[in-house]
């Protein structure tokens, strides 16, 4: 199964200043910055999935600026990305129509000729048909063509007629790989598309609508639609986050998957945000400890100028924090104590006085404890990534933008030599 990552201008200042929590002199973001195969050296995927709803253009604002966006439709994918064929060889480059960021409209806003100009210019090995999003999920057999919303069969017929006009133009684009999305709202309703996709000529299909599916629904998509096509027809899984249930799916002849799910996990997810290997074989999870920035943190802030936290004190916490947590890093505190230093910050940041101090207390025991796992396993000591080698306890430092990518970045290295090692055995 490959990997793709599904980029969405995820990159860190090499030069960052971890004392100083400042970034290199005269920065220019994206340009002095590094993408996660540059920071690496290698990349901890087997391609990057762009998405044209991220990417925008002159009338949709997407997450690139106007200059970054004409410069990806000048430039190309590759030499934007910085992901050269050469450097990174065997290396994919997916494009997609990011069917979320128009999911509110009525039809899409792009068109299968100005999509297939986007894979073009951008150079894509790959690229999805444009689709529609839909949302609803029926468990079993679900319901029929005459009993689903309108709007429902709307969007169904509409992905699947886009789909036909999409695989008719990618003719005219040599070396590239037209992908039909399926979408559906039962496992039945997505078998019918696939199958009705094949037919059209696509031999690589990529299931949309994944996301808000729950295990068991995403395995009654799949087992229908790879029942109701030939086995040579390869499938993606577009958006899939559920990256501790891969294995599970691998019967199905899942040929690649993208998702940006272990980067975004180092400052999404509460606890489960530094990736480790298990000796056993799988990921095991540690939480990075949290010490934000007294002068920049809101809720910090707003204590200080009501009045309840003097804004002296709260400096004084952070600083002792910061101070506990590299002297406990190089055996120079006990972890006890280091823990001491860093709870009072978090009490602070944290406690209000609405009488809910038993359940505060109940949350500072809980943090307290794993935080201790975290400091007493020092996970970083046996990370070989940049990230970890340069950084060491850093990497464990929930803070700032780019420390927290940093450890997204980490999480990509382990999740991917993880994979790695599954293939093998394989």
């Amino acid at each position: 199964m490959k990997f793709i990552y599904a980029d969405a201008l995820d990159f860190v200042d090499p030069n960052f200043d971890f004392a100083t929590e400042s970034n290199g002199l005269k920065r220019n973001v994206h340009h002095d910055d590094e993408y996660p195969h540059e920071f690496l050296g290698k990349a901890p995927y087997d391609g990057i999935l762009v998405s044209r709803g991220v990417v925008g253009d002159v009338l949709r604002q997407g997450k690139y600026t106007l200059a970054q966006m004409m410069r990806f439709r000048r430039e190309g994918a590759r030499r934007f990305l910085r992901y050269s064929e050469a450097d990174y060889p065997d290396s994919l480059v997916f494009g997609d129509c990011g069917a979320f960021t128009y999911r509110n409209e009525r039809v899409p806003p792009y068109t299968p000729s100005d999509t297939l100009e986007f894979y073009a210019d951008g150079g894509f090995t790959h690229g999805c048909s444009v689709d529609h999003i839909i949302f609803d999920f029926d468990e079993g057999k679900g319901r029929s063509r005459e009993e689903v919303p309108r709007e429902t069969l709307e969007r169904y017929e509409l992905t699947l007629q886009l789909a036909s006009e999409f695989h008719s133009a990618s003719k005219l684009l040599p070396d590239f790989t037209p992908m039909g999305v399926v979408q559906g709202w039962s496992a039945t309703s997505m078998a019918w598309a696939a199958s009705q996709l094949v037919r059209m000529g696509y031999d690589y299909l990529a299931v949309g609508g994944l996301v808000p599916l729950k295990i068991p629904q995403i395995h009654a998509a799949l087992s229908a639609i790879r029942s109701a096509i030939p086995p040579r027809v390869k499938l993606h899984l577009l958006g899939f986050g559920k990256i501790e249930s891969l294995p599970e799916f691998e019967d199905y002849g899942v040929a690649s998957f993208d998702t940006t799910s272990p980067l975004l996990r180092a400052f999404k997810d509460a606890e489960k945000n530094y990736f480790a290997r298990d000796p056993a074989g799988g990921l095991r999870y540690y939480t990075a400890i949290r010490i934000p920035q007294a002068l920049e943190n809101n809720r910090l802030k707003s204590k200080a100028r009501s009045g309840s936290l003097n804004q002296e004190e709260i400096v004084s916490l952070e600083e002792s924090a910061l101070h506990a947590l590299r002297q406990s890093a190089i055996n120079a505190m006990p972890v006890e104590d280091a823990l001491d230093r860093i709870i009072a910050y978090w009490k602070a940041l944290n406690w209000e006085s609405d009488g809910k101090v038993p359940r505060l207390e109940r949350t500072i025991t809980k943090q307290r404890d794993v935080y201790r796992r975290t400091l007493s396993n020092q996970p970083w000591a046996e990370c070989d990534c940049r990230v970890c080698r340069e950084g060491g306890v850093e990497a464990l430092l929930f803070r700032s933008s780019n420390r927290n990518k940093r450890r997204g970045i980490h999480n990509l290295y382990v999740f991917y030599q993880h994979l790695l090692e599954q293939r093998n055995a394989a």
